[in-house]
């Protein structure tokens, strides 16, 4: 069955590749590797669900039969989320396939059988344009399209795994805080914060504006203030409102934010980059502006 095939081991991302795919028109289908993601997957809005049920689990020992999976579906367009178990399955697939890979894409057109894509490059400095022909795996990330919901048929395809690879132990990464890339609304501060009890200001916004707190790089990894940040090398965002405190707003921090729907920057500087990226811009000190802002957040 030719279409566009989806795969994500992050449903709400997996979610939001279906919906961009049903507006092309075509068949959608996702694959899975176990039955807890098939059910889930199957809540996405997709045509279909295939299961390939092998006797592993591993990316590793997978690709090869997903591979042939989809040549003989003849698929036309797989997409990945941009994890890191979603880049490292979307690169053996398309090694497999011998077939073109664009990593990151932030847009995609497709037209007479000719996939265009945008990709933001060199710290987001330059967006690079791709246009493939044929069969391609791009790999994106989350925040870049509306996620779709509906129920679909699930399909089992037994495939053969490659058993050369086992997993010997696995040591899981516990993250701190909550998810910040499906916060509807942030307030973000940047190093223009100088003292960590200073982030109680911040709290108290987020707290009237039913906001998450979260940071640029400098914050979490040299002051270690918040375990997430926002920004090219970190969490990609979307939410409906991104509100900045002594953020100067560099290239590197814009790409991680630049698609919230209304962004608004508080700097004393200003001709700080965060200006022209934002929505509303408030020149001043963050301690004076602040406060009367969420008094009159509490007025409203």
């Amino acid at each position: 069955m030719a279409g566009i095939y989806i795969y994500s081991d992050k449903g709400p991302l997996a979610a939001e590749l279906v919906g961009f795919a049903k507006t092309t028109g075509k068949a959608v289908n996702i694959v899975t590797f176990d039955q807890n993601s098939a059910a889930s997957a199957a809540e996405y809005g997709a045509d279909k669900v295939y299961l390939l049920a092998g006797d592993s689990l591993l990316v590793e020992n997978n690709a090869r039969a997903a591979a042939k999976f989809l040549m003989n579906e003849e698929a036309e367009l797989f997409l990945v989320g941009s994890t890191p178990r979603g880049r490292d399955i979307a690169a053996r697939i398309a090694g497999y396939l011998q077939c073109a890979m664009v990593s990151d894409v932030s847009s995609i057109v497709i037209n007479d059988g000719q996939v265009s894509t945008e990709r933001m490059i060199y710290g987001g400095a330059v967006i690079q344009s791709e246009m493939i022909d044929g069969m391609a795996v791009l790999t994106i990330p989350p925040g870049k399209f509306e996620a779709a919901s509906g129920t679909a048929e699930i399909a089992t395809v037994n495939i053969n795994a490659d058993s050369r690879v086992s997993l010997i132990t696995t040591a899981p990464i516990v993250k701190k805080g909550v998810d910040i890339s499906a916060a509807d609304k942030i307030v973000c501060i940047g190093l223009g914060m100088e003292k960590k009890q200073d982030m109680q200001i911040a709290q108290d916004l987020a707290q009237v504006l039913g906001a998450e707190i979260s940071c640029t790089r400098g914050i979490a990894e040299e002051r270690q203030w918040l375990p997430q940040y926002i920004g090219i090398s970190g969490e990609t965002v979307k939410p409906s409102l991104y509100l900045s405190m002594g953020v100067s707003g560099q290239v590197q921090h814009v790409v991680g934010m630049r698609e919230a729907q209304i962004i608004v920057g508080i700097d004393i500087n200003d001709k700080a980059p965060i200006f022209d990226a934002a929505d509303y811009g408030i020149v001043g000190d963050m301690f004076e502006i602040v406060p009367l802002l969420i008094q009159e957040i509490k007025n409203i």
